[in-house]
């Protein structure tokens, strides 16, 4: 990945906690990795554990962030929540998947998508 996607992905991210934290969300670890992938931001929401995949996007030029999640990234974040959740995780949690999904056009427009898949 470029120093420029990178940089991207970051500010991405830490707009996401930001805007995460003021919807009432509580950060619990950011880009958890393991063998079997990444998640960028894992957040509880009152009783419920919460995997978030954030997608920035400098326009909208090549279509909304959100689109560029594809099957294979929700199999890979799937599996990795699973081993989260074997690790970290008490048995009788709610768990969710959400999208942050930001354009940076002007001022950063930030959308939540609960339940994304």
């Amino acid at each position: 990945m470029d120093k420029y996607k990178q940089a991207l992905g970051k500010r991405g991210e830490r707009l996401a906690v930001q805007f995460l934290r003021r919807q009432g969300y509580r950060i619990l670890a950011r880009n958890f990795s393991c063998r079997l992938g990444e998640i960028d931001l894992i957040a509880q929401e009152k009783d419920t554990t919460v995997f978030i995949e954030v997608k920035t996007r400098a326009s909208c030029e090549f279509g909304l962030p959100q689109a560029a999640i594809r099957q294979k990234k929700i199999k890979h974040l799937r599996r990795t929540a699973q081993y989260y959740i074997k690790h970290n995780a008490h048995s009788d949690d709610n768990f969710r998947f959400d999208v942050v999904a930001i354009v940076l056009e002007d001022l950063p427009k930030i959308e939540l998508i609960k339940n994304a898949f």
